[in-house]
């Protein structure tokens, strides 16, 4: 019996309302710095009324039920597309003193929806080397945007966080691909290549795809707009148990039309926990 890294648990939650620290003075002076170079001008109102949640605060309970005492992160990656309502340090160092062990921090943004793939490859990455004996990836979005864009976003509807653990685990295959260019480069072929990683899965495969992306011809769970960058992985959460206890393959799929960029997972899951 083979070993690999793979997922042994996928939580998340939502949250309402705002965070206390959407009201420190610290944010209008540190989103006045960021903005500065490019003249955005600041929401002034949203930073007045008190807006936003602060990640710490979303992901430091799911971590906590995600990860017992005993079981110790060796490294957490944070990945995020909305910016943090909290000013100043890291959030990943911070939700590293929220589980067991004193893991490696680190934070990926700046990578739209493939930020989420592109943390779960890099948690992989340190598991097959052999630095880590268990990987956490922390993904995180919220409502608030305290500056005028350059251009149209898409916020999400509510806060939410997503803590995925890898492990490894007998018989798992977990495989992360991240495609651009020619192997994407319509919207045809972004669906051709979804289709042909589904099939490779064989019959039964449960495929789940990200909002947005239209793949005809293919039967597949279609995750609903309004979260952007953790409605996926919520989704994965909630299915992921029936579908490996019943021994059914999986594909993830996202494209990322900015980016250009077709983010993908399959995993053929081991026997049922």
């Amino acid at each position: 019996m083979s070993a690999a890294p793979g997922l042994t648990r996928v939580l998340t939650r939502y949250a309402d309302g705002r965070s206390e620290l959407s009201l420190d003075p610290d944010l209008r002076v540190f989103v006045a710095d960021l903005v500065r170079p490019y003249g955005l001008p600041l929401r002034e109102d949203l930073l007045a009324e008190g807006v936003g949640h602060a990640y710490e605060e979303l992901a430091a309970g799911l971590l906590a039920e995600a990860l017992g005492p005993d079981e110790p992160a060796d490294v957490l990656i944070q990945a995020f597309d909305s910016p943090d309502v909290r000013p100043g340090a890291p959030t990943s160092l911070a939700l590293s003193r929220s589980c067991a062990g004193t893991p490696t921090a680190l934070a990926l943004c700046d990578q739209g929806t493939a930020g989420a793939f592109a943390a779960l490859r890099a948690a992989l990455a340190y598991q097959r080397t052999g630095v880590a004996r268990r990987a956490v990836v922390v993904l995180a979005e919220q409502t608030a945007l305290h500056h005028l864009p350059p251009e149209p976003v898409t916020l999400p509807d509510r806060h939410c966080a997503v803590v995925l653990v890898c492990e490894t685990l007998p018989d798992e295959e977990l495989t992360v691909r991240q495609d651009s260019g020619a192997v994407v480069g319509t919207a045809d072929s972004v669906a051709e290549e979804v289709r042909r990683q589904a099939k490779a899965l064989g019959e039964g495969a449960a495929v789940l795809l990200a909002a947005g992306l239209d793949v005809p011809g293919l039967d597949a769970v279609r995750v609903p707009a309004g979260q952007p960058f953790t409605g996926l992985w919520s989704a994965l959460a909630d299915r992921l148990p029936g579908w490996r206890a019943e021994r059914r393959p999986v594909l993830l799929a996202d494209f990322d039309p900015r980016l250009g960029v077709l983010s993908t997972l399959t995993l053929r899951a081991g026997p049922p926990s």
